[in-house]
């Protein structure tokens, strides 16, 4: 029997994928000629290579999608945020986590606060104090090990679905209290641990479908508001005409 050593490749990355899920996805080498350098000094004449980029094009041309991402691929090239990502960020008072430990399973967190808890320091990063929550220090964890995160953010009354990819940065409040400065919240009662910065990579919005319209006590009090005016000053009206 023969064995033959394989790298599978993904933005010209050596990966592991689990399961078989894109979505799933560990980097493993960053380098993959000098991985292949190294398989051949140990003797292997063979090499199995897989491109995974292409075996995505592959799915999108087989049901029909991939005319369209190609258009995107050609004119969408991202360098930072734009005026538009900025202003949905900082409208934000929550956004879920995914972070990667051991196990190889992502671990997917919440993460949230009043609306601007989560700052943008310029087009290429953004940040967060971390509050204190249940000490399990799970995210915390897997991010000392592996940097890479992906953030998705949601805004529910406009159906509006911000997904952006990371390298997350541990900062400590003693080691950057300007930092803290910068970030720290007016009239909100929190406990802070640590700083997070977000080093963004990547990002992308989602569509819109399924996602269902949902409106918090703020919203829905916002727009009461007019119509409870109205309906004050007609009672006094009437309390007026009634005392003729």
């Amino acid at each position: 029997m023969n064995i033959y050593p394989a790298i599978d490749l993904k933005s010209g990355e050596c990966v592991r994928l689990y399961q078989g899920c894109f979505d799933r996805v560990t980097v493993y080498n960053k380098n993959p000629i000098k991985l292949a350098k190294f398989f051949a000094e140990q003797g292997a004449t063979v090499l199995h290579v897989v491109d995974l980029d292409g075996a995505v094009k592959e799915m999108q041309e087989k049901y029909g999608s991939r005319k369209a991402y190609e258009r995107m691929e050609k004119l969408n090239i991202i360098d930072s945020l734009s005026i538009n990502e900025i202003e949905f960020i900082r409208n934000q008072d929550s956004f879920f986590m995914a972070s990667f430990g051991a196990s190889d399973f992502p671990y997917i967190q919440h993460r949230g606060g009043p609306k601007g808890f989560l700052k943008v320091l310029d087009p290429k990063r953004i940040a967060f104090i971390d509050f204190t929550g249940n000490k399990q220090y799970i995210s915390i964890g897997n991010l000392v090990t592996n940097k890479n995160v992906a953030l998705i953010m949601v805004d529910y009354p406009s159906r509006a679905r911000l997904k952006i990819y990371a390298k997350a940065e541990i900062v400590e409040l003693i080691d950057n209290m300007e930092l803290y400065d910068s970030l720290s919240l007016v009239d909100y009662n929190f406990k802070a641990e640590r700083m997070i910065i977000f080093h963004i990579e990547a990002y992308d919005w989602n569509c819109p479908q399924h996602i269902t319209p949902r409106y918090t006590v703020e919203d829905i009090e916002s727009a009461l508001a007019p119509q409870r005016e109205y309906i004050a000053k007609l009672e006094s009206e009437l309390k007026k005409l009634k005392g003729h």
